[in-house]
């Protein structure tokens, strides 16, 4: 049976900490950030954890 290939995208995305947790960055700090407020994009700039519905998911895709 072949190698599971990693998803190079999830690579860029996702990382494992030591902790088992996978911590990923927040939507929304792309684009229209002008009508939002300030306190609204302060709050996107800081990370978030993955949900543990998506972890096993996202594990597979990261290690392969």
């Amino acid at each position: 049976m072949p190698k599971q290939k990693t998803n190079s995208a999830a690579k860029k995305r996702f990382i494992v900490k030591k902790s088992g947790l996978i911590k990923r960055a927040k939507q929304g700090r792309r684009h229209l950030l002008s009508h939002k407020s300030t306190a609204t994009k302060r709050g996107l700039r800081k990370g978030a954890y993955v949900s543990k519905t998506q972890e096993k998911t996202i594990r597979l895709m990261v290690k392969g």
